[in-house]
């Protein structure tokens, strides 16, 4: 809800939007005692279902791993779909309505202008009040401030010169939460590339390259068997309205 613009009906900072409700989901996944940090890993520490089917398809992809994973890799996995199944949620809830257009006359479009405006003044509040009174915030604020701060909300909220000590406060909300703390982290290391997959070295000489021993090539195939087993699939509009 924060990140839809009331005049437009298009969302602020799209391409990292996503990653911020990969990482929205985490948070709301630690609010409700499913996971915790581990280090700059996330680990499930209850596998039990909360009820919400995106949540719960999320806490199994991290129970399958069978280990705490890396919050960089797991926000900086595929999640093909995740903004349009929000954006879906809230229409249904009657917060948003879906508007039809086209694109240069051919393409069509879609854009989600408000249609319930209290939830978002009162996140907006708690954002304003943690900002400003110096109060430290419960936790849901703290990651909701340190998610939108990683996304780069925070000029969408605080535009402008007068509102640049508001985005530094915001930035130093981050301390606030470690969950949200660690997200907000791992989706700026993703944003910035350190979640690329690492360069494969150079053959070794006197090997043609793409050469490899027996033993080898069986480890790797197991490795891959192993990762398939727990690969990753893919809500700020949720952390910030409960």
């Amino acid at each position: 809800m924060l990140a839809l613009d009331p005049a437009t009906g298009t969302t602020a900072q799209p391409q990292s939007l996503d990653l911020g409700l990969a990482g929205a989901q985490l948070v709301e996944l630690a609010l409700a005692g499913r996971i915790a940090p581990d280090g700059d890993r996330i680990a499930v520490v209850l596998p039990r279902p909360t009820g919400d089917p995106t949540l719960d398809s999320a806490l199994e992809l991290l129970r399958r791993r069978g280990s705490p994973v890396r919050a960089v890799h797991w926000i900086g996995g595929p999640r093909l779909g995740l903004r349009q199944t929000y954006l879906s949620h809230l229409e249904r809830c009657g917060m948003v309505h879906a508007v039809a257009g086209q694109m240069c006359g051919v393409l069509p479009t879609t854009r989600y202008q408000a249609t319930e405006t209290a939830i978002s003044r009162e996140i907006r509040t708690r954002l304003d009040n943690a900002i400003r009174t110096g109060v430290p915030p419960d936790p849901r604020t703290a990651a909701l401030a340190a998610l939108a701060h990683a996304v780069g909300l925070g000029k969408h909220l605080y535009p402008g010169n007068e509102g640049r000590s508001s985005r530094s406060r915001l930035r130093d909300l981050i301390r606030h939460d470690p969950m949200g703390g660690l997200v907000a982290h791992a989706v700026m290391d993703v944003q910035n590339g350190a979640a690329a997959p690492p360069r494969r070295a150079p053959a070794p000489t006197g090997r043609p390259a793409g050469a490899r021993p027996a033993a080898e090539t069986a480890t790797s195939v197991s490795a891959q068997s192993a990762s398939l087993h727990g690969s990753m699939d893919g809500s700020m509009a949720r952390v910030g309205a409960r």
